[in-house]
C-alpha cells in the first residue's frame, strides 16, 4: 500500500505541537544576546545555597551516598517535610503514604495534573499566573479556564469569578499564593471563601505554595490547613526559593494517600526518584536553615520596599506586593504596550523585566520585576527606568 511520506513535525502529539513556548524563556532568548544588563527577570534568588547546605550534600558523596533513594524520597525528608507543616501550618501528613518527593515543584504539578485529569476535565486558573499552570493543565488532557485578578482589587481572587467560570467539567482549581507574578497574598478569610467554592462544586485544589515561607505582611497561610480542605488538597512546596536551592531541583507534594499513590505511580516509571544529593541538602535546610531563610527573608522586604518606593518616584502604579520576590507594575500609562516596553528598555537601557502577557492576558499592560538582585542592582535599573520613562513623555 503506497502511504504518503511524514514531515518530522507530523509525528508531533496535536497538545505538544500547539503549545506555545514559555513567555519568559522566549523573552530571554534576547537577554541573552545582550551584554552588560541589569536582569530583573529571572525568578531566581541571588543568594548562594547556604554553606552548612552544601556541606551536607558534599558529605553526603564522601559516605558514598550516591545510590537511588526509594521512588517516594529519603524517609528521613520525609519525615522532616512532616515535622515542618506540623510545626508551622498545624497540619498532620503521614511521611509513608502523603508526602511524595519530587523534582522541583514543576513535578509535582505535572504529576498531580496528569494523575487526576481525564481529557476535557476544566481547571480553574488564576490569572495572572506562572507560566507552567496553564501548560500542565493542557499536557495533561485538561482545559485550563483562567479567572482574571485584578490590580484595583490588589490581584485577589474573587470567588464569585471563579463560580462564574464553573461547569459540569470543572474537576479543579490550580491557586498559587503568594503569586507569581503579583506577589498577591490571600488573608485566611479570603482563602476560607475559596474553600466555600471547593467545597460547594466538590473540586480538587492543587495549593502551589513555593513562596509561603516569603509572606511579608502578616503570615503565610495553608490552604491546606483551612476547615475540611486537607482532604480535597494537594500541597505542593519545595526548596527553590526561601532556601535559594533553584538548581538542586528538589521538590515535593502533600496530600491525600490515594492521590498521592497515582502521582507515584508516574514517578516510579518516569524519573525514579529525585536526585540523592538534592536530598540530603534538603533534609540539612530544614532541620538547620530556618535561620538563613530568615535572614534572606529580611533582606527580600527591604528590596521589596525599595521597588514600591522607585516605582512611585518613576510614576509607573503598581499594586503593593506582601510575598514572593516580585513587583508587577503598569506599563500601561506609557503608551507602549507591555512587550514594546520591555524589548525597548532593553535595548535603550539595558534592563530585562517580563512582558506581563507571558503570564496570560490578565497581565497585558504590566511588567514583572524580580527584586532577587542586589540593592546596588536594583537602584540602578530603577534610575534607569525612570530615564526611559521620562524620554516617553
Amino acid at each position: 500500500m503506497k502511504t504518503t511520506k511524514r514531515a518530522p513535525v507530523d509525528f508531533l502529539a496535536p497538545a505538544v505541537r500547539d503549545l506555545p513556548p514559555s513567555g519568559i524563556r522566549k523573552f530571554f532568548d534576547l537577554v541573552a544576546q545582550t551584554k552588560g544588563i541589569i536582569s530583573l527577570g529571572v525568578g531566581e534568588p541571588d543568594f548562594v545555597t547556604p554553606w552548612h547546605v552544601r556541606e551536607s550534600a558534599i558529605f553526603a558523596i564522601e559516605r558514598g551516598l550516591t545510590t537511588y533513594t526509594s521512588n517516594w524520597g529519603l524517609p528521613e525528608l520525609r519525615e522532616a517535610i512532616a515535622a515542618h507543616w506540623q510545626r508551622w501550618q498545624g497540619i498532620t501528613y503521614d511521611p509513608a503514604q502523603e508526602i511524595l518527593v519530587t523534582v522541583g515543584v514543576a513535578e509535582s504539578i505535572d504529576l498531580a495534573m496528569r494523575a487526576v485529569l481525564s481529557p476535557g476535565d476544566e481547571v480553574l486558573i488564576p490569572e495572572p499566573c506562572f507560566v507552567s499552570y496553564t501548560a500542565c493543565t493542557r499536557l495533561a488532557g485538561g482545559v485550563p479556564v483562567t479567572v482574571p485578578t485584578r490590580p484595583e482589587d490588589g490581584f485577589r481572587l474573587d470567588p464569585d469569578e471563579l463560580r462564574r467560570r464553573i461547569t459540569p467539567r470543572t474537576k479543579a482549581m490550580l491557586i498559587g499564593f503568594p503569586s507569581n507574578p503579583t506577589g498577591a497574598v490571600l488573608s485566611r478569610e479570603e482563602l476560607l471563601a475559596v474553600a466555600r467554592v471547593a467545597e460547594e462544586y466538590d473540586l480538587l485544589v492543587l495549593s502551589d505554595e513555593i513562596y509561603g515561607e516569603l509572606t511579608y505582611s502578616g503570615e503565610h497561610v495553608s490552604f491546606a490547613s483551612l476547615p475540611g480542605m486537607q482532604a480535597r488538597t494537594i500541597l505542593l512546596g519545595g526548596f527553590s526559593k526561601a532556601n535559594a536551592m533553584t538548581g538542586w531541583r528538589l521538590g515535593y507534594a502533600c496530600g491525600p494517600a490515594p492521590i498521592l499513590e497515582a502521582m507515584f505511580k508516574i514517578h516510579q516509571y518516569t524519573i525514579m526518584c529525585a536526585p540523592t544529593l538534592s536530598q540530603w541538602a534538603a533534609l540539612e535546610a530544614l532541620q538547620h536553615g530556618q535561620a538563613e531563610v530568615e535572614r534572606m527573608k529580611s533582606e527580600y522586604n527591604r528590596r521589596r520596599l525599595l521597588m514600591v518606593r522607585g516605582f512611585k518616584d518613576i510614576g509607573l502604579p503598581c499594586v503593593e506586593p506582601q510575598g514572593a520576590f516580585y513587583i508587577f507594575p503598569s506599563v500601561a500609562g506609557t503608551g507602549l504596550t507591555d512587550e514594546e516596553f520591555a524589548l525597548r528598555l532593553l535595548e535603550e537601557e539595558k534592563v530585562a523585566v517580563v512582558p506581563g502577557r507571558a503570564f496570560g492576558p490578565s497581565g497585558e499592560g504590566c511588567i514583572r520585576c524580580s527584586y532577587a538582585a542586589s540593592v546596588e542592582k536594583l537602584t540602578t535599573a530603577l534610575e534607569r527606568m525612570k530615564q526611559f520613562v521620562q524620554r516617553l513623555h
